[in-house]
């Protein structure tokens, strides 16, 4: 099973690097920042399917249908709605301004001080997450394939960081559009094999997988629920939907990564056509992902497959290897690499964005493109350094507990940045030169607040639990800290 893993895992590589090799060609600093603003969008819109699906969502969300049923699906509703305010307000801004880093725009509304905090807490929140997702795949092949050949963890995690590295260094965000569009179609690819092999080894119609759905979930729950009327608990439908509209405005709205390639669009008018067409194929993905989970409840129910002790997890890798043959092996391990691939390729290439337009702004340092470059491509790197660091030291320290709590941090961080766009976008109050320095302060302090609230709501807020909410609650109130450190604009003649 190894050997027929590797040998497609090796084909897997070199069309990437085939892809790698012509969009490279005459790569400039355009070409890596950019993408000279010529990328298709219908190839941008199919291929940032794979980068807002990391390995964790491959594996989680299918998972997670036997605990919250089909109630996440209540979140991909808000992602719609979140992709209308992209699509209507911040495309608009990002592309009149004609910005490479969406947070330069900070620099220009509030001041250098909030483009500084916003990079960095993009750059800390991507570098954490984007690691721990890469090292979550890692993890999974690791158990299922690796250990299997006695190789470290630690040389996996080398050879897969190389790899990016390596297809990424020269062509930047026009290779990452393009080798995208080849891990979006395996990720689609496994997903729908899956499903189709389920099917086979269930043998009866998609009318009877469906029907015992019903008593499939934890304690013969219905898996096919989708809304939860309980105003309490975390997976209120309407919490669901409020909080993935402002989970995408936040995390991809105000996420240079995701941006960066709406933004290699060639124009604002193609970069919403991008956007429509992306929001329309990820419900539909997300819809399959969901059927998925269900499908392999009933399955281990029908197979009679103990899934109640297991991490939800790896109830999908659990079933895909002993459970689907080769061919549900193999798929698996394919969607899976994909997944993580197209989440971590873009990563590196934003997060080297964030770095060298933000905060050493290369462009007003060096006036030498060749410097320019050679600055990028240290950078670069040095970042994919940073990863691997990360991802030895989670391998190292590997618990559920620590890496819920870094999860949970690193996305506090869009909290403030939320704060600052709608403070920024929505006023006309400017924060005094003599004030400014409490703007990184306000990033740190409102986040730590909202984990204390969240902490203790039970006992403070009558058992209710936060949930999505919480990056709306962090939001408004670094909005509002803002706010009050603001003074009126100063009007001609006054």
């Amino acid at each position: 099973m190894q050997t027929f893993i590797f040998s497609f895992f090796v084909f897997y590589v070199v069309l990437l690097f085939v892809i790698t090799g012509i969009t490279s060609r005459k790569a400039d600093n355009k070409t890596y920042f950019t993408g000279n603003r010529k990328s298709p969008w219908f190839v941008v819109a199919y291929g940032m399917i794979g980068s807002s699906l990391s390995g964790v969502t491959f594996m989680s969300v299918p998972g997670d249908v036997y605990t919250t049923q089909f109630t996440y699906f209540g979140v991909v509703l808000g992602y719609i709605l979140g992709y209308l305010v992209i699509g209507g307000l911040l495309l608009p801004l990002y592309y009149k301004l004609n910005v490479t880093s969406v947070y330069e725009y900070l620099g220009s509304r509030i001041g250098k001080e909030a483009h500084k905090t916003g990079s960095v807490l993009f750059f800390v929140s991507r570098l954490l997450g984007s690691a721990l997702r890469m090292y979550l795949v890692i993890f999974v092949l690791q158990v299922f394939v690796f250990d299997g050949w006695h190789i470290p963890i630690w040389l996996t995690s080398v050879v897969m960081i190389i790899i990016i590295l390596l297809y990424t260094f020269r062509g930047g965000l026009k290779t990452v559009v393009w080798t995208d569009l080849l891990q979006t179609t395996f990720l689609l690819l496994a997903l729908v094999i899956t499903i189709a092999v389920i099917m086979k080894n269930m043998g009866g119609s998609f009318a009877d997988v469906w029907q015992a759905m019903g008593t499939a979930g934890k304690d013969g729950s219905d898996c096919r629920q989708v809304f939860n009327a309980d105003w309490r608990n975390n997976s209120f439908f309407v919490k669901q939907i409020i909080g993935g509209m402002f989970i995408t405005i936040a995390m991809t709205g105000l996420d240079q990564d995701m941006m960066q390639k709406n933004l290699s669009c060639k124009s604002l008018r193609d970069a919403r056509r991008n956007m429509l067409s992306f929001t329309s194929i990820l419900v539909v993905v997300n819809i399959l992902f969901l059927l998925l989970g269900g499908m392999l409840m009933a399955f281990a129910q029908e197979k009679g497959i103990d899934i109640a002790n297991m991490p939800t997890d790896r109830i999908y890798p659990e079933i895909a290897f002993n459970y689907l043959g080769k061919a549900g092996a193999l798929v698996f391990v394919f969607g899976l690499i994909s997944a993580g691939f197209s989440s971590a390729d873009g990563t590196f290439t934003a997060l080297t964005t964030t770095v060298c337009y933000d905060i050493l702004r290369i462009e007003n340092r060096y006036s030498d493109e060749k410097k320019q470059i050679k600055v990028r491509r240290i950078v670069h790197l040095l970042i994919s350094m940073l990863f691997l660091a990360v991802i030895i030291i989670a391998s190292s320290h590997h618990n559920d507990a620590l890496i819920r709590i870094i999860f949970m941090v690193a996305s506090y961080t869009y909290g403030p940045l939320l704060g600052m766009f709608i403070f920024g976008m929505f006023t006309k109050r400017e924060i005094p030169k003599g004030r400014r320095w409490l703007v990184p302060v306000i990033a740190v302090v409102i986040p730590t607040m909202c984990y204390v609230l969240s902490s203790h709501s039970v006992q403070w807020l009558w058992g209710y639990r936060f949930g999505y909410e919480l990056l709306i609650v962090n939001g408004l109130l670094v909005f509002a800290a803002l706010s009050a450190i603001s003074v009126k604009p100063v009007q001609a003649g006054e």
